[in-house]
């Protein structure tokens, strides 16, 4: 997303972690993907990346995605691991309590969404509802690039193995993910619903 928000050419191989050639395996061993190389130094840290990638793809060339607001970089930074927590739960007794701390992490999100940044209260003193596209504005900055692909996997998974999905109702998230399914970043490098299906269909306890 970060490389292709940035109107980077690249050329995308995808790689069967299961049967990936020994040199691959070489480069970060115990690592899962993504890393980068660079002058023969291997990144592993996701976080690393992208101030790595911030850094050398500069302005004017490139859009700096670093967001203006630091709100806006922990928001929703709690929300995949209470995902995580209710759709590995392996105990049912517990999934009303697990499902409603997912649901409190995404009415935060859903918060800070709707709130307007000082930014839009500047232009208008009298908002009482943000009308911005993402996290931190009207462009996809790197939170954007962390936090939209966790948004897509919780919808897809809850949906399928629990008959859950991000409720309607909230309105932040709501515009949040419209907004992003109009961008080419975030379309064109989500996986394939199947694929998310397919990829926790270990991971997660199936329902009685």
């Amino acid at each position: 997303m970060i490389l292709m928000s940035k109107g980077c050419t690249f050329t995308l191989n995808t790689v069967d972690m299961k049967r990936c050639p020994d040199a691959l395996k070489e480069l970060a061993p115990g690592t899962q993907p993504p890393f980068l190389i660079y002058n023969g130094e291997v990144k592993t840290d996701v976080n690393k990346i992208e101030e790595f990638l911030e850094e050398k793809l500069t302005a004017p060339r490139y859009p700096c995605m670093t967001p203006k607001h630091k709100e806006s970089n922990t928001a929703g930074n709690d929300v995949f691991q209470k995902f995580s927590a209710y759709i590995k739960n392996q105990v049912p007794a517990q999934d009303d309590h697990l499902q409603k701390n997912l649901l409190r992490s995404l009415l935060k999100l859903d918060l800070y969404l709707k709130n307007p940044l000082p930014y839009e209260l500047c232009r208008d003193p009298k908002m009482t509802v943000s009308k911005r596209k993402f996290l931190d504005g009207d462009n996809l900055t790197l939170p954007d690039c962390n936090l939209l692909p966790k948004l897509h996997i919780i919808n897809i998974v809850c949906c399928q193995y629990r008959g859950f999905e991000i409720p309607k109702d909230l309105q932040g998230i709501s515009r949040y993910l419209a907004n992003a399914e109009e961008q080419k970043a975030f379309k064109y490098t989500c996986p394939h619903s199947s694929e998310i299906i397919l990829f926790y269909r270990d991971v997660v306890r199936k329902m009685p």
